[in-house]
């Protein structure tokens, strides 16, 4: 977006100014606690992106479906954002068959009724720790600044 003002004979003009500087910030990319292999979190063109794994290994699919959304929601939080702002989200299944109906039970009741974004489902043979049966990947819009 360009914004249009009244420009002083002989400056630059204040649109390019303003151009320039919403294209350095829509180009900067944040990431909070980066590693060697993951960042709890990235934000980049008003969007951030948000990975999270259930705490145990033990719990049933249940427990850790309400386990990593809760993460998912305290990440988007911190990040500027919430699950009212969700774009995409990606879930990861270890057993689609028996964790599904489970799963999506705990999804419609954490996420805000009419604000469901795009979601894939997918069954992996396994995830990083053997007794992880859900993962979520997801992208949502930052809140705008006030």
């Amino acid at each position: 977006a360009v914004v249009f003002l009244t420009d002083r004979p002989g400056s630059r003009p204040r649109s390019r100014i303003l151009s320039g500087l919403l294209r350095e910030r829509a180009a900067m990319i944040q990431r909070l606690n980066p590693t060697a292999r993951y960042s709890d979190s990235v934000e980049h063109g008003g969007v951030v992106h948000v990975v999270e794994v259930p705490i145990t290994e033990t719990d049933d699919i249940a427990s850790q479906s309400r386990e990593v959304l809760e993460a998912l929601e305290a990440s988007l939080a911190l990040a500027g954002s919430g699950k009212d702002r969700l774009l995409m989200a990606t879930v990861y299944l270890t057993d689609i068959a028996a964790g599904y109906t489970a799963f999506n039970e705990e999804w419609e009741r954490w996420l805000p009724a009419g604000s469901a974004p795009a979601r894939a489902c997918v069954e992996v043979r396994a995830l990083a720790h053997p007794g992880w049966k859900v993962e979520v990947a997801v992208s949502a819009a930052l809140r705008e600044d006030d």
